[in-house]
C-alpha cells in the first residue's frame, strides 16, 4: 500500500501506544512478520567480538538561575509564538516555525550566546565541560567532541585556546584534503581534543586514537549520535570507550533523551536494529515546548 495506509495500519496505532496499548501491540507484531523476511539482524558487539568495552554515561547539567530564566523566556515566546500562527498558518508553515523555536531552546541549553550574541551569561555546561576536560588530561585521556552548532563548537575552540589545550577542528567547510590531514594528525599524537560537527564529521572517520567522546547536544536521532560515538570504537581501538552526553536539567534536552529511548525501543522491537527518523508531528513539538517537568 502507499504512505497513506502504512501510517493508519501501523504508524499510528504505534504512536498512540499510550491510549491503546492492544492495538499498538498488534500493529508492532504485524509489521515485525513482515520486514522479518528481508532483515537480518547483526549487532557490532556479535561481529567485533574483539572490541573493548563501552560505556555510555548521560551526565546531567543543572543550569544556574539565570540560564533558567533566559531559558524560560524563550520557552513561553516560542509557545506564544506558535499559538498566534496556528490560525493563520499552514501546517508547513508552523512545523518550519516550530523547529525554528525548538532550534532556539536547544541552543540556549548549550550556551546564551547562540541565540543572543551580546549575552553575558556564562554557559554552566562549558563550565562543565572544561572541568570534564581537566580530569582527562590529568589521565592521559583523548576525547573527540561533537556538537551540532558549528557556533558552539567556536565557543568550544576558544575555551581550549585560552586553556592552552592541543586541539584539531573539523566542520562543514573544511576541505576534503584538510579532513584527512587533521585526522591523521590527531591519530599521530598532534592534539589531545578533536572538535568536530556532527554532520559533517559524525561517519567515515578513523579517530581510535581517542577513547572519550563527549556529546555536548542531543540530537533528534540517536542513531546518528552511535554512529559518531563509533569514530572512536571501532576496529583498531585498544582501550575501553567511554561516551558522555551532556544533558541540560529541566530543558527540552531530557525530553529528547527521552524520545531516543523510545526510537530505541521501537527499533528493536519492529525493525531489529533498523533505527530510522521518524518526522515529529507538529503536535509532538508542542508537547516538547509545554512544562511538564
Amino acid at each position: 500500500g502507499n504512505l497513506k495506509r502504512f501510517n493508519a495500519r501501523f504508524a499510528q496505532p504505534m504512536e498512540n501506544a499510550e491510549q491503546d496499548k492492544l492495538a499498538a501491540h498488534k500493529a508492532r507484531q504485524s509489521l515485525k512478520q513482515l520486514v522479518k523476511p528481508f532483515i537480518l539482524r547483526r549487532l557490532k558487539s556479535q561481529v567485533l567480538t574483539e572490541l573493548p568495552e563501552k560505556t555510555e554515561i548521560n551526565l546531567t547539567v543543572s543550569l544556574s538561575e539565570d540560564e533558567m530564566t533566559f531559558y524560560e523566556a524563550l520557552r513561553q515566546h516560542a509557545i506564544d509564538q506558535i499559538m498566534e500562527s496556528s490560525s493563520t498558518s499552514s501546517a508547513a508553515e508552523q512545523r518550519i516555525k516550530m523547529l525554528a523555536e525548538l532550534t532556539k531552546l536547544r541552543q540556549a541549553c548549550c550556551h546564551p550566546q547562540l541565540v543572543m550574541a551580546e549575552s553575558t551569561l556564562p554557559s554552566s555546561k562549558l563550565e562543565a565541560l572544561s572541568e570534564l576536560l581537566s580530569e582527562l588530561r590529568q589521565n592521559n585521556h583523548k576525547a573527540l567532541i561533537f556538537s551540532q552548532f558549528v557556533g558552539h563548537l567556536q565557543i568550544i575552540k576558544n575555551l581550549l585556546e585560552q586553556s592552552n589545550v592541543p586541539y584539531q577542528y573539523l566542520d562543514g567547510s573544511t576541505p576534503a584534503a584538510q579532513r584527512q590531514e587533521r585526522v591523521n594528525a590527531f591519530q599521530h599524537g598532534n592534539g589531545e581534543v578533536f572538535l568536530i560537527s556532527l554532520k559533517a564529521g559524525g561517519s567515515g572517520l578513523n579517530l581510535t586514537a581517542a577513547d572519550y567522546v563527549i556529546h555536548m547536544d542531543p540530537w533528534w536521532n540517536p542513531a546518528v549520535e552511535a554512529q559518531a560515538s563509533d569514530r572512536a570504537h571501532r576496529m583498531g581501538q585498544q582501550r575501553p570507550v567511554t561516551i558522555y552526553r551532556l544533558i541540560a536539567k529541566n530543558t527540552i534536552e531530557e525530553k529528547i533523551v527521552a524520545l531516543h529511548q523510545h526510537k530505541r525501543d521501537l527499533a528493536d522491537q519492529l525493525l531489529a536494529g533498523n533505527e530510522q527518523a521518524s518526522k515529529l508531528s507538529v503536535e509532538d513539538m508542542l508537547n516538547l515546548l509545554k512544562e511538564t517537568f
